[in-house]
């Protein structure tokens, strides 16, 4: 990330309590909380480190979150509580998946994915912390975005 996108995700995040943001608005903002929590902690903490700091850094800046959001599943019109839980949902719009892992596996992709159409969310960042760059370690996730 530049330092002029680094500057405007900044100011995103000054202007975020005063208006709604849009997918793409709260996604570059957190990928500035991402580099920023990477670049100062770096690879190797357990993910509910990772969440307790991303989760701070929203608090800062007056961005709504929901965490340990519990996903029901509806099948054949029968609600099954049987705790999914997505990390963190920012602003009712973007569903975060944190990881500390060796590897990402295609079940994490499919995991967000299939939360991202569980709650008829648009888009999903998949974040594993356990690497060199993070820029390596960001996933986005779309349903029908």
């Amino acid at each position: 990330m530049s330092h002029k996108d680094a500057k405007y995700a900044e100011k995103q995040f000054m202007n975020s309590a005063n208006k709604e943001l849009n997918e793409n608005e709260i996604s570059k903002i957190l990928l500035n909380i991402f580099i920023s929590i990477h670049s100062q902690l770096g690879p190797g903490l357990l993910e509910s480190v990772y969440e307790e700091i991303i989760c701070h850094e929203l608090d800062n800046h007056g961005v709504k979150y929901k965490r340990q959001q519990g996903i029901a599943v509806v099948y054949n019109e029968i609600k099954l509580d049987i705790g999914f839980r997505a990390d963190i949902i920012v602003s009712d719009k973007v569903i975060i998946e944190i990881k500390s892992v060796e590897q990402l596996a295609p079940v994490h992709h499919k995991q967000l994915l299939t939360y991202l159409k569980l709650t008829n969310k648009k888009l999903g960042l998949l974040v594993n912390f356990n690497v060199n760059l993070i820029k390596d370690g960001i996933v986005r996730i779309v349903n029908n975005l």
